[in-house]
């Protein structure tokens, strides 16, 4: 009896053994299959960049590509930092939590990204040229050209590059839906000329069509002011003799203060200012204060989606 029940003991535990074996080969070949069948070519800013297999590891340098990954459902292995918050923006902070800070946009952490071993970086032209070339000797390196204007043009090169292009398009198809639902509502109120002002410590911007902000308020169809109904990004060191071109019918300000005080000193003193409060808006009670990462800083569809609620509060909700 011991010596049939040791005989039949090493036949199941060869009969396991051969069938691991054997799963692990099949799942060995269906992954070499599914890689080589993954395998695609995208062209971008600095050229073109060959990608094996869907991304797993993703890093990701810029705030606006951050907000992309997300939204497709991709958690990067690390991210720059926010330019505000500690370290993510407060709209993605609880969607960040183990992700990796490999520095700032304009101040790459290289040692940190080479550690988390990425299978895909993704990083801007505008930003991050002089770094692209060890940027690619990590891992494939897809850059975007800029980060003003239409954040989609963007959004569209980090779908390709994600090998997610299908929820790219889901993912764009809901917010142009939510534009044409918003216009709907919104009807004659987007006669309204709607003023755009940023502070910033040591300078003040009127904010134009090509902008962040100025490309939504396009797509909704908003009336501009005249002086800022303009084709590019914003009129910088505005001095306080250039206010009267801050009127509208509405007002939306936004600070950039990363903590010392100044921003907010700034806006105190340009809003309190005689020829500030003698704009009609003022007069009117239609300036509003909104956030500076919704509105402009994050740059992404997560902040465009936020940026709608602002809007639909601002001109639907408060009446």
């Amino acid at each position: 009896m011991k010596l049939k029940s040791l005989l039949s003991l090493l036949l199941i535990s060869t009969l396991l053994f051969l069938a691991a074996c054997g799963n692990k080969e099949e799942k060995e070949e269906s992954a070499g299959n599914d890689a080589n069948e993954e395998t695609y070519t995208v062209k971008h800013a600095m050229g073109t960049s060959e990608i094996k297999g869907t991304p797993k590891k993703v890093v990701i340098l810029t705030n606006e590509g951050t907000e992309a990954l997300l939204a497709m459902g991709v958690t990067p292995v690390g991210a720059v930092q926010s330019w505000t918050g500690d370290p993510w923006y407060d709209h993605i902070a609880d969607k960040m939590k183990d992700v990796e800070v490999v520095g700032t946009e304009s101040e790459l952490n290289m040692e940190a990204i080479a550690k988390l071993q990425p299978d895909l970086i993704i990083g801007n032209k505008m930003r991050q040229e002089e770094q692209y070339n060890q940027l690619k000797d990590i891992a494939p390196t897809v850059m975007a050209e800029t980060l003003r204007g239409n954040w989609k043009e963007n959004f569209e090169l980090y779908a390709k590059a994600l090998n997610k292009e299908e929820k790219g398009q889901e993912v764009l198809a809901e917010y142009d839906q939510r534009i044409e639902d918003l216009k709907g509502k919104l009807g004659d109120k987007l006669n309204q000329k709607v003023s755009m002002v940023r502070f910033l410590a040591g300078d003040v911007r009127i904010y134009h069509k090509d902008s962040f902000s100025g490309v939504i308020l396009d797509q909704l169809g908003f009336a501009r002011p005249e002086g800022q109904d303009v084709d590019d990004f914003a009129e910088k060191g505005v001095t306080k003799e250039r206010i009267p071109a801050m009127d509208g019918d509405v007002l939306f300000y936004f600070t950039y203060e990363t903590g010392d005080g100044e921003a907010n000193k700034l806006a105190e003193d340009w809003l309190n200012d005689p020829l500030f409060k003698n704009l009609e808006v003022a007069k009117q009670d239609k300036v509003y204060e909104v956030s500076d990462a919704i509105w402009n800083t994050a740059g992404g569809v997560l902040a465009a989606n936020a940026m709608l609620d602002d809007i639909e509060k601002y001109f639907l909700e408060q009446e």
